[in-house]
């Protein structure tokens, strides 16, 4: 078998979650008097975690302040992060089909991991046998740090693991782990964007996903 485990993002790639978090963005906005955000506008800011997004979006402010804006969103996100989400169509059904094809599978996000956590089980707890986001003392993505962690806790080898995302930062977070990716193009972001970020490997149907790892099983065995 080439792989003994799965890898995926959450945001874009397993979830659809952007309306949750422009309704949260938007909120904490108002709070502080501050301008709101369209999807369009934050969309290209999703991908490296709420701190990266908010200095994108706030540029103005001080660390200081964005910290105090942060403070502030954090909760208020976690609490609604599944108000309108919801797994993308087609998805769940092909995480049940992984797993059943013997494969150990996994989320790993930048989002805060109290909002991971509550997403994954709704959604995910009967397929996904591991689902972390950010915590103190881990780097976010793209360092490796997480898919070495996740390795390591389901007990395979990091080079026999596919990372499934729909952004640069999931490939140059394969890329850094030396290990392959796959890339959705039903996320933030487009296949133009997926292709001038490097990425070699593209499926626009979960459908695909699945036939694109049962492919490389075949060829493997």
């Amino acid at each position: 078998m080439k792989y003994s485990a799965v890898f995926f993002d959450l945001d874009g790639t397993v979830i659809d979650s952007l309306q949750d978090i422009v309704d949260a963005v938007n909120y904490t906005m108002r709070h502080f008097g501050l301008p709101e955000a369209s999807p369009a506008a934050l969309k290209p800011h999703l991908g490296w975690g709420v701190g990266t997004l908010m200095k994108r979006w706030l540029p103005e402010l001080t660390d200081a302040r964005r910290e105090e804006i942060l403070d502030f969103y954090k909760p208020y996100y976690a609490v609604h992060a599944g108000d309108k989400s919801h797994p993308f169509p087609g998805v769940t059904e092909a995480l049940s089909r992984l797993k059943a094809d013997g494969l150990a599978l996994a989320i790993l996000s930048n989002k805060p991991d109290a909002a991971v956590q509550p997403l994954a089980r709704a959604y995910f707890s009967g397929t996904v046998s591991l689902a972390a986001g950010e915590i103190e003392g881990v780097r976010r993505k793209p360092h490796p740090d997480m898919l070495q962690s996740a390795a390591d806790r389901l007990g395979v080898e990091l080079r026999r693991c596919l990372y499934v995302g729909d952004s640069e930062v999931d490939i140059d977070t394969a890329r850094n782990a030396d290990i392959d990716c796959l890339c959705v193009s039903w996320g933030f972001r487009t296949r133009e964007q997926l292709v001038a970020a490097g990425a070699t490997h593209i499926v626009d149907t979960p459908e695909e996903m699945v036939e694109f790892v049962e492919r490389e099983e075949r060829v493997k065995s």
